[in-house]
C-alpha cells in the first residue's frame, strides 16, 4: 500500500510525472483504503525505453538461466502468498478462502505450467529439408490486465514473457492496483533484472492507448471487455505489432435430462455464482431439455437461495460484493431489463441481499422462461445472473448456445459420452467443459469470435511471445 503512489520502472520505485490520482476502495465498504497514481504519456514512455534497453541483453539469456529466475519467483510467490490473497480480498471484495484456493494460488499454479512448457520449448528446430527454425522473443509487450481475476491474469501475461525472453510494461487495472504491486516487489526480491519487468498504473484510454500506439512496443496482450479491446486493435494498427485478446463471454450450459439433474444443475448454478459471476467465462445461459425443465428450474431456484452472500473477510464458500459502484448500477439495471422484457425472475432480484446496507453486494439472481432474443441473454451482465433457457432437441440446443457474438466457453451435463463427443465439436468455443470438468493450469485459455484470439498458459501461452526465423543455408 506505501507504494500504491509510485511506478515500478527499470528496478526502482520512481514518482509519476503525472500527478493524477484515483481513491482505492474496498468493495464490501465502499470505504477509501488508499490512493493510486495514474500515469501519463511520459510515464509510459520512460517504461518502454527502459523496457527496450533491457531487451537487448534478456533476450539473449539462456533457457537454464530464465528457468532458474522462475524457480526464484515460485519461492518467492510461496513466502508472499497470503499478502496476495489479502490484497485481492480487499480490492476486489474476493471472499478470503476463495482469495487463497483461486485467485491467489493461480500465482503458482501458472508458474508451473509454464516451467513444464519452456522446459519442453525447442529454441531451435531443424526441419527434414536441413533448414533451421529459430524461436525467439518477440521484443517489448504492452500488457493490460482486468480487475476481476487481478493475479491470474497477471501471471499469464508475465511470466510469459520472462519465460521468452521477453521484456514487458504491465497495465494491471487501476480499481485493483494492490496485488499488482505487490507482485512487483516479488519479481523484484527474486531478481528479475531491470527493466524487464516495468509497471505504470493508469486508466485504459491513457496509458494502455500510450502503450498501444507506442513504436517501440512489438506485441500487445490485453484482457478485459470486448468494446475495449477493440480500441486496443485499433490503436496497434497503425505500427502493425502483435496483438493477442482474452474478451467477453455469454457461456451457454446444455443441461440433457440423462445427466443427474440435481448434482449437475447444482453445481452449474454454482460455477455461474462464483466469483460473484465476476468471470469472463461464466456459464450465465443455462439451456435446459424441455422434458426436464421444470425439475431443472426448482433445482437452480434452491441452489440460487442457498447461495450465500457474505463478508469477504470470513472462511467459507460464500460470494461476495461486485467490485465497484458501476458495476453494481449496471446488475441492477440488467435485472431490471430481464423483468421487463417478461423472464420469470424464480430467485433473487432488485436490491442488496438481506442485512447489507453498504458495499456493493448483490442478490444471485436467476430469470427462468429466457429466450435467447433478450438482453440477459445476449449481454455479458458480469454479476451473479443466470438465464434458463427451454430447447426440444440436441440441434436446437446447439443452434441457441452458437447464437450470440461471442465464444469463450461452453458447458455440456449430459450421461452419454457419444453425445458428449458431438457436443465437444459443434459447440463453437475455446473450451468445452463436460460435466465440471475444470480447467487444469497449463493449458490454453482463450475464445472465439468476440471473445478474442490468441491463447494464454502452458506451450501456446509461450508462443504467443515468440517470433520464429528460418535460417537458410546453415551448415
Amino acid at each position: 500500500m506505501d507504494k500504491l503512489l509510485q511506478f515500478y520502472i527499470n528496478g526502482e520505485w520512481v514518482d509519476p510525472v503525472s500527478t493524477d490520482r484515483m481513491p482505492v476502495l474496498n468493495p464490501a465498504t465502499a470505504e477509501q483504503v488508499g490512493e493510486v497514481a495514474l500515469g501519463n504519456d511520459a510515464d509510459v514512455d520512460r517504461a518502454v525505453a527502459a523496457a527496450a534497453a533491457a531487451f537487448d541483453h534478456f533476450s539473449l539469456s539462456s533457457k537454464a538461466e530464465r528457468l532458474d529466475l522462475l524457480a526464484r519467483i515460485r519461492v518467492v510467490t510461496e513466502r508472499r502468498f497470503e499478502e496476495l490473497a489479502q490484497a485481492m480480498r480487499l480490492e476486489m471484495g474476493a471472499p478470503i478462502t476463495m482469495a487463497r484456493e483461486a485467485q491467489a494460488d493461480a500465482a503458482i499454479g501458472h508458474l508451473d505450467g509454464f516451467v513444464a512448457a519452456l522446459e519442453k520449448l525447442e529454441e531451435q528446430e531443424r526441419f527434414e529439408n536441413g533448414e533451421v527454425l529459430l524461436r525467439e522473443p518477440i521484443g517489448v509487450c504492452g500488457l493490460i490486465t482486468p480487475w476481476n481475476w487481478p493475479m491470474n491474469q497477471v501471471v499469464l501475461k508475465v511470466l510469459p514473457v520472462i519465460a521468452t525472453g521477453c521484456t514487458c510494461v504491465l497495465k494491471p487495472s487501476e480499481h485493483t492496483p494492490v496485488s499488482a504491486m505487490l507482485y512487483a516487489e516479488i519479481l523484484d526480491e527474486a531478481g528479475v533484472p531491470a527493466g524487464v519487468f516495468n509497471l505504470v498504473n493508469g486508466v485504459g484510454p491513457v496509458v494502455g492507448g500510450a502503450l498501444s500506439r507506442h513504436p517501440d512496443v512489438q506485441m500487445m496482450s490485453f484482457t478485459g471487455s470486448t468494446r475495449a479491446g477493440t480500441a486496443v486493435t485499433r490503436d496497434a494498427a497503425d505500427s502493425v505489432k502483435r496483438v493477442t485478446l482474452e474478451l467477453g463471454g455469454k457461456s451457454p450450459n446444455l443441461v440433457f435430462a440423462d445427466c443427474d439433474l440435481e448434482e449437475r444443475v447444482t453445481q452449474s448454478v454454482a460455477e455461474c455464482m462464483f466469483n460473484t459471476g465476476q468471470s469472463c467465462d461464466a456459464p450465465t445461459r443455462l439451456l435446459v431439455e424441455r422434458s426436464c425443465y421444470d425439475e431443472v428450474v426448482e433445482i437452480a431456484r434452491r441452489a440460487a437461495e442457498a447461495t450465500v452472500v457474505g463478508n469477504p473477510e470470513e472462511e467459507g464458500d460464500h460470494i461476495g460484493p461486485l467490485f465497484d459502484q458501476i458495476q453494481f448500477d449496471r446488475v441492477q439495471n440488467m435485472i431490471q431489463a430481464g423483468i421487463d422484457e417478461g423472464a420469470n425472475l424464480i430467485a433473487g432480484g432488485m436490491g442488496r441481499p438481506e442485512g447489507f446496507e453498504s458495499g456493493w453486494f448483490v442478490r444471485p439472481t436467476i430469470f427462468a422462461d429466457v429466450n435467447n432474443t433478450m438482453r440477459v441473454a445476449r449481454e455479458e451482465i458480469f454479476g451473479p445472473v443466470l438465464a434458463i433457457i427451454p430447447f426440444d432437441t440436441e440441434e436446437e440446443a446447439v443452434s441457441i448456445a452458437n447464437d450470440t457474438p461471442y465464444g469463450l466457453a461452453a458447458y455440456v451435463q449430459t450421461g452419454s459420452a457419444e453425445r458428449a463427443t458431438r457436443l465437444s465439436r459443434s459447440l463453437r468455443a475455446g473450451a468445452v467443459h463436460i460435466n465440471g470438468g475444470a480447467y487444469e493450469y497449463g493449458s490454453p485459455f482463450g475464445g472465439y469470435k468476440a471473445s478474442g484470439n490468441g491463447r494464454e498458459g502452458g506451450e501456446m501461452g509461450l508462443e504467443d511471445f515468440l517470433e520464429t526465423k528460418m535460417v537458410h543455408g546453415l551448415a
